[in-house]
């Protein structure tokens, strides 16, 4: 019999007490599920998290566990804590995963096709102008973790030509790809559509700024489902306004949600949407969980494990 202490909040427990207890059950392993801080903090086996309001901070009390395993895809919030000496696991989530495909293909299409000259039409205008094959619009996408991959295989099937860029080298892609502080001005230069999907780690931090949307051929289009410490606002704002920019798709902010006096909200050029682009679904997210219990009983090694001291 294991302890799992669930500190993720009454709200998410409301919507993990069954299907954590289906999987567990599917499992076969016994366990006793703690949903308030536990008197005695060592009995403790794995920490299933969540940074909600209010919640566990200190980790230091709880010795004995053997993974913290997390509901949220971004670690941001909780690498960082030098209390967390234990390893951490992020979710990566099927259903999660093919939200964001659905997300990035959708926009990438929208802007491929030129949608909205259709949909915002208010002249009646007739004009036809096809836009140019899949296979002759050059989409780039930086981040390839498991999110970036799977939106790369979807493209790559309606033959876009893509090209990637990453921090570290990866070999025997099947696709140009650029990795560094050497690579991303490459990688910028032909992207007529470009979708971020980075972590939010120190590196990260306004990587897309003045200088480097600079780089983004005229009139290129930036779809952002990653996270919103990625861009410079200003300078977003400021290449939008100066028709550099064609559009930009936001999903995430520095702040949410978005203050409704941002000038997200009422720039001409600019899609919101309220942080929709894939989310942590509790069926599959709660096999995952339970796999990793499974593993580590077992003595396999942990699935999405993070480096804590890169932060991801």
């Amino acid at each position: 019999m294991i302890t799992l202490f669930f500190a993720a909040g009454d709200d998410n427990w409301n919507q993990y007490e069954g299907p954590l207890i289906l999987a567990l059950e599917k499992a076969k392993i016994s366990a006793t599920i703690l949903t308030k801080s536990p008197a005695n903090p060592e009995t403790v086996d794995y920490i299933i998290y969540a940074p909600v309001a209010g919640a566990l901070t200190d980790f230091a009390p709880y010795r004995n566990v053997r993974a913290v395993l997390s509901l949220w895809a971004g670690v941001e919030k909780l690498a960082p804590n030098k209390t967390l000496r234990q390893p951490l696991c992020r979710m990566v989530d099927p259903g999660l995963t093919e939200g964001m495909v659905e997300y990035v293909v959708g926009h990438v299409l929208r802007q491929h096709l030129g949608i909205d000259r259709y949909i915002i039409n208010p002249n009646h205008d007739w004009v036809q102008k096809c836009p140019p094959l899949a296979r002759e619009r050059s989409v780039g996408i930086m981040g390839l973790g498991t999110l970036g991959t799977a939106v790369t295989t979807a493209l790559r099937a309606l033959n876009f030509n893509l090209s990637a860029w990453g921090r570290s080298p990866k070999p025997d892609l099947e696709m140009p790809y650029f990795h560094g502080a050497d690579g991303l001005e490459a990688l910028l230069s032909r992207s007529e559509i470009l979708v971020t999907l980075l972590p939010d780690t120190p590196d990260t931090r306004g990587l897309l700024n003045a200088q480097t949307i600079a780089y983004l051929p005229y009139g290129a289009a930036l779809i952002n489902p990653g996270r919103g410490t990625v861009i410079d606002d200003v300078a977003l704002l400021a290449a939008l306004d100066q028709g550099a920019l064609s559009h930009a798709t936001l999903d995430v902010f520095h702040q949410e949600p978005l203050p409704k006096t941002h000038r997200f909200w009422q720039h001409p050029k600019v899609t919101v949407t309220p942080h929709i682009a894939a989310d942590t679904r509790p069926l599959t997210s709660s096999r995952v969980v339970v796999e990793n219990i499974r593993r580590d009983q077992a003595g396999l090694a942990l699935l999405h494990q993070v480096d804590l001291a890169r932060g991801y």
